[in-house]
């Protein structure tokens, strides 16, 4: 995306680069503090469909209120086919990226999720290249290799504090192809002019589809109200406000105002700040082994993101962001 519009000063874009990067970053946390006593995909299920509720309810009304004063006519009902493709993303990226990552932060600290999660646009890096029949970079090809081998180093047998749930790794290594898979489709979907409707309409979608899966899981029926902690119903908040909300405002208004490669960083800064709060808040323990692995994963992320050319898209926030992918709001 090329930057547009008056060049903002750089105290907005330090407040926006810090919104994304300490909000999205904690979001890790706050999703450890709703899944310790909230079933997983009906807790995100809820979070998206308010989130997706209240953006539309909003455009809605602004439409009415420009309308009122003679200025609007700007904003149209989406067409059947959005509405499939809405439908298609949300269930790739939220059923299939979020509801992974809830389920998984059950068992895996919110720290190594998310150093897992940041190979996410390594991934899209490789599935853009092969679905346009070109040969991946050295680069990416490298950042894939050492970026599983830090995955590998987590999954590596041990005991006590520094042995990780092979499956919960494996299930976050499925919300990452999920997510890949899903911002490519939605780069090429039809989905409206309207950004944020497109967004709105994908939460709906994905929020709905969270709470089916969770049902006919029988997330329902182990659920007890009783046993919700004041600091679960804080994280879910948090992240319906601050994660899919308020985030990602900032970072659209990056992407209209500064360089991609520089709203980019986000992918290595978003793990380095779940790691700190992981370890300050819910007592996670960091062990040489699992800093090994974050050196290697970050440090993979770090070369593909920054060495990458300035005209070349770079991927949106992983699966665990409050959001979709930017990208994918474009259509």
């Amino acid at each position: 995306m090329i930057p547009t519009g008056p060049r903002p000063t750089t105290l907005a874009v330090a407040a926006a680069l810090g919104t994304v990067y300490l909000v999205w970053g904690s979001t890790y946390l706050a999703i450890a503090f709703v899944v310790d006593t909230m079933p997983p995909l009906l807790a995100a299920g809820v979070r998206f469909l308010v989130a997706g509720l209240t953006r539309v309810a909003f455009l809605v009304a602004r439409e009415r209120w420009r309308r009122r004063r003679g200025t609007g006519g700007g904003l149209t009902w989406p067409r059947a086919v959005e509405w499939r493709t809405a439908i298609i993303v949300g269930a790739l990226l939220l059923l299939g990226g979020n509801g992974m990552v809830m389920i998984a932060e059950q068992t895996i600290p919110s720290g190594i999720a998310a150093v897992i999660l940041a190979t996410t646009p390594i991934w899209l890096s490789i599935f853009d290249a092969l679905l346009t029949r070109r040969t991946p970079s050295r680069l990416a090809i490298g950042g894939l290799v050492v970026g599983l081998a830090g995955v590998g180093i987590l999954l590596m047998p041990s005991s006590g504090i520094d042995s990780f749930d092979p499956v919960g790794i494996g299930i976050l290594v499925v919300a990452e192809v999920c997510w890949a898979s899903g911002s490519l489709y939605a780069r090429r979907g039809p989905l409206p002019h309207n950004h944020l409707l497109g967004t709105g309409m994908e939460q709906l979608s994905g929020g709905l589809l969270l709470l089916a899966v969770g049902i006919a899981l029988g997330e329902v029926g182990r659920f007890d109200p009783a046993a919700v902690t004041s600091t679960s119903l804080l994280g879910l908040a948090f992240l319906i406000v601050f994660g899919s909300l308020a985030a990602f405002t900032a970072y659209v208004w990056l992407l209209n105002h500064v360089a991609v490669t520089t709203v980019a960083t986000y992918a290595y800064v978003n793990p380095v700040v779940a790691v700190a709060l992981g370890v300050a808040f819910n007592g996670e323990t960091l062990t040489p082994r699992s800093l090994l692995a974050a050196a290697l994963i970050i440090g993979a992320v770090v070369a593909m993101v920054s060495g990458r050319p300035r005209d070349v898209e770079e991927s949106g926030p992983s699966p665990d962001a409050a959001t979709l992918e930017a990208e994918s709001e474009a259509g």
